[in-house]
């Protein structure tokens, strides 16, 4: 008999999208549910597909968002669940645990919950065992791996736990351990969650932390998924389950060797077609390459993106957050020696500490004239500082070098 069992973590219910271009009402209003129907795609699939059991690995919530319509919403697509006699095994992770409504809604009863304790569950009457242990504190500095109940011999045994394992970037240790660690507790499936980036860290046994499954911002781009076990004869298959609703996404247009402007639209054009067959996307595009017409675009390119932002809603599925224009002039000719040398000695001049600790101090009388928001999204930090430090710099020089080659504006 094969079972289908759906694992996902990290959901953070009505989390907002975290993004520049959500100041955008139209934009909003497109991704604003975006969590929510993440979440409607992971219950359909299940529905739809037969799936015995649903795992939820922690943060179902977010922290910040503890409103009373999110319970109710959850409450709904459990039921939906619980009318496919769809198990649904959920544990508490650090954000759930400092929002007290993970506390108080009322779940139907094919929703197990497991305690700060740890305990075991099995599936229905199949040979398979669930294991669980929550955070009861919004912080669990010390290995979560002690409490979890030993695995039942002769059965198929999987553990879910929220865990950053030994350290991932961007993340405070929670509930500390190793892959190692978890190889050897003697179970077939860990069913991680709590670092937003999917990763398989093993498959014998299999150790698998699915990501989240709705990007919130550039820092977790690239499509999303859930993952799918498929069981058969005690034989763990794995595979994924697409669930973004929308990306974040990079993206690159080349420019290299453009000579008008016609021909800057259609290399714009070919790359927002390719984003387009790749489904719906939040982009950070950056111009690049090498072309005389490298400082007019810079000067113009509040006009481009405005021209980009448009093209992007005639295609549909596509917004822009943001545009950078990392274009070069081309490298020097023979006859055009004198301006490369001049460029280049600016350029060195640009780069003397004692230069930059003189430019610094101006930039920092400018940024200390703005409003206290806009210096924070501006420059949140130091090294933010320094790079629009170096990027004012880099066009200056490409600034006179235009103007040498008569490609000022």
């Amino acid at each position: 008999m094969t079972l289908r069992i759906l694992h996902t973590a990290d959901l953070h219910l009505d989390s907002p999208l975290r993004s520049l271009a959500l100041k955008d009402d139209r934009l909003a209003a497109q991704v604003r549910s975006a969590s929510r129907r993440a979440l409607e795609t992971m219950v359909q699939y299940c529905i739809d597909e037969d799936v015995a059991a649903f795992l939820i690995a922690g943060d179902l919530y977010d922290g910040q968002e503890r409103s009373a319509k999110t319970a109710a919403y959850l409450a709904t697509q459990m039921q939906r669940l619980a009318q496919a006699n769809v198990q649904v095994f959920y544990i508490k992770g650090n954000h759930d645990a400092e929002n007290p409504i993970a506390g108080e809604i009322a779940l139907p009863p094919n929703v197990h919950v497991f305690d700060g304790k740890g305990s075991k569950v099995q599936l229905g009457d199949h040979p398979v065992y669930i294991h669980g242990v929550s955070f009861r504190e919004r912080y669990a500095p010390q290995s979560l791996l002690p409490k979890y109940p030993a695995p039942v011999p002769s059965a198929l045994n999987i553990a879910m736990m929220h865990t950053s394992l030994s350290g991932a970037a961007g993340h405070d240790p929670y509930a500390p351990c190793t892959v190692s660690d978890l190889a050897q507790a003697g179970f077939d499936y860990w069913a991680l969650g709590h670092v937003h980036k999917r990763q398989v860290h093993g498959e014998t046994p299999w150790i698998v932390m699915p990501g989240i499954p709705q990007g919130r911002d550039i820092g977790e781009a690239g499509p999303k998924s859930a993952s799918i076990l498929t069981i058969t004869d005690g034989r763990i298959e794995v595979s994924e389950l697409p669930t973004s609703v929308v990306e974040f996404r990079n993206c690159i247009c080349a420019l290299d060797g453009v000579e008008t402007d016609e021909d800057v639209r259609d290399a714009l054009h070919d790359t927002l077609r390719m984003q387009a067959g790749k489904g719906a996307a939040i982009l950070r595009m950056r111009l690049v390459g090498q072309t005389a017409l490298a400082w007019r675009i810079r000067q113009l390119a509040d006009s481009w993106r405005e021209e980009i932002e448009a093209r992007t809603e005639s295609i549909g599925g596509l917004w822009l957050e943001k545009l950078t224009v990392d274009l070069e002039p081309p490298s020097d000719a023979a006859a055009d020696s004198a301006v490369g040398e001049v460029q280049q000695l600016m350029q060195n001049i640009a780069a003397e500490p004692a230069w930059l600790e003189k430019l610094g101090k101006e930039l920092d009388l400018i940024v200390a004239l703005l409003p206290a928001d806009r210096r924070r999204d501006l420059v949140p930090d130091e090294a933010a500082q320094e790079a629009l430090l170096a990027r004012l710099t880099d066009d200056a020089v490409l600034s006179m070098v235009a103007k040498m080659r008569g490609q000022g504006i």
